[in-house]
């Protein structure tokens, strides 16, 4: 699957877990902020298991930190599409987030959530990546958004981070379910590759469930970037920009008493 349809469909499945709008599932219901930073969080983990490749998108969307971290990544996971899309890897990714959520600092102006605003930062900024939101020249603009985005999330984002964790899960499921019904596959039970027989291979529809080189495959979608896969996130998009939507307009709604109060208080004091 494309890189943007991954994010799309991250920030989709984000927006049906948390809120508890019309179509939504509401399994973990947050407000309009959590929701918000949410959905651009987990569409961006929804594509760490292509940071496997030192060559790709992602890999230069931070440089050079991104492509030092690629590297790491692809020494660690055997190569692209190999260890970060098993169930392995993705364990590996959650208990990461896990951690970061932890990481927090006393200042005089409160306790920031460090760990969490960098790996969000990391995160909204590899999803802006694969949607083009960036230029394609130059790298200051990313690093630009990437500060900007680690110093809003510490500071308004929600002060519950019990959700990253699920965010990371959420993501890297998706890109693991969405790779998987390509014709390419993932190795879930990576390290261990189990072949299948010989006269698996002869069968007509299921050989290409189980692959010669041991992934495992439902290719509803076809080949990644295939008519049918657009079909199928054109719509998902449709669903992610609306509940954002509404995300953002309950939170401007929520807070214009606030945004007067601070204008009216600038206009009196001078």
């Amino acid at each position: 699957m494309m890189g943007g349809h991954h994010a799309a469909s991250g920030a989709a499945a984000w927006v049906a877990i948390a809120s508890t709008g019309p179509y939504a599932l509401g399994w973990y219901p947050l407000d309009a902020t959590g929701i918000l930073i949410g959905a651009m969080t987990t569409a961006g983990t929804a594509l760490v298991c292509d940071w496997d490749h030192r060559s790709s998108t992602i890999a230069h969307s931070l440089p050079p930190l991104s492509n030092v971290i690629a590297v790491g990544i692809e020494k660690a996971s055997g190569g692209h599409r190999q260890g970060t899309h098993s169930l392995l890897g993705a364990s590996a990714f959650v208990v990461l987030a896990a951690m970061a959520a932890q990481f927090q600092l006393d200042t005089p102006v409160g306790r920031l959530s460090v760990g969490a605003g960098l790996l969000c930062m990391f995160m909204i900024n590899l999803a802006a990546k694969a949607l083009k939101l960036f230029p394609n020249t130059g790298w200051i603009v990313n690093w630009v958004f990437a500060l900007a985005m680690a110093g809003l999330v510490t500071w308004f984002a929600p002060h519950q981070w019990s959700w990253l964790p699920l965010a990371m899960l959420t993501g890297v499921a998706v890109h693991i379910v969405g790779d998987m019904i390509t014709t390419g596959g993932v190795p879930l039970l990576w390290p261990i590759v189990i072949k299948p027989p010989k006269f698996w291979r002869k069968l007509p529809l299921v050989s290409g469930i189980w692959r010669a080189n041991g992934a495992f495959s439902i290719p509803l979608l076809g080949k990644a970037g295939s008519r049918r896969e657009w079909l199928v996130l054109i719509p998902v998009g449709g669903y992610a920009m609306v509940g954002l939507g509404l995300a953002a307009w309950a939170l401007i709604r929520n807070n214009w008493p606030a945004v007067f109060s601070a204008v009216g208080s600038l206009i009196q004091g001078r």
